[in-house]
């Protein structure tokens, strides 16, 4: 199998259950990127991507939830793999408050909280075993000074499609409008804390179109 080589690239089709979130997003890319398939060669196989770009990447539009086993083998078909996924359809999905900058150095020695509430908690407290660790709030002295970003968010979402916590390749929501949500994960010992990245829609169109 060779994703630089792809079999066919057909105008834009209408495709049975296909909905209009997803046929828009195709037409945002050029006709030559569009439904572009691969034949697998190992398992006889032809895989149909939604948009297969010049320099590899390949965009799959989801409109609807998918088992654990169907991402796995699309991720593990398509080598540089990008979900872009409707949340309009999600249930419970609600974006929350403005994050601080997660690299900085000053949250190395704390967690966030699991909850609604933006808070968190000192790592050693847990390392320790301690069972109700103190929960700090962002006007504690100890994390006070951080700054908060502007492309940053934290989210609740109430019922939640757990196999895209499970995803290797980047998930991106749409929510509707002029921008777009990678979702992300935090790495802590209490438990990964996923959070959103906002991203203009245009520019994320653009990345793949000029690149």
């Amino acid at each position: 199998m060779d994703l630089n080589s792809p079999l066919i690239a057909p105008a834009l089709r209408v495709y049975p259950g296909e909905t209009p979130w997803h046929r828009n997003w195709k037409k945002a890319f050029p006709p030559a990127f569009r439904e572009v398939s691969f034949l697998d060669e190992t398992a006889g196989q032809l895989h149909r991507a939604d948009v297969h770009t010049p320099c590899g990447t390949t965009l799959e539009f989801q409109n609807s939830p998918i088992c654990i086993e169907e991402l796995r083998s699309r991720e593990a078909f398509y080598p540089n793999l990008v979900w872009v996924l409707n949340g309009k359809k999600f249930k419970g999905f609600r974006i929350l408050k403005h994050l601080p900058d997660l690299d900085d150095p000053m949250l190395s020695g704390y967690e966030f909280c699991h909850t609604d509430h933006l808070s968190m908690i000192r790592k050693s407290d847990f390392l320790q075993g301690i069972e109700k660790p103190k929960v700090l709030n962002f006007y504690h002295p100890e994390i006070k000074g951080l700054k908060f970003t502007s492309h940053y968010y934290s989210f609740c979402w109430k019922q939640p499609h757990r196999v895209w916590y499970e995803a290797k390749a980047p998930i991106i929501v749409d929510l509707g409008g002029h921008f777009l949500y990678q979702l992300k994960q935090r790495k802590q010992a209490s438990g990964d804390y996923p959070y959103l990245h906002i991203i203009p829609r245009q520019a994320f169109i653009d990345r793949y179109i000029k690149s």
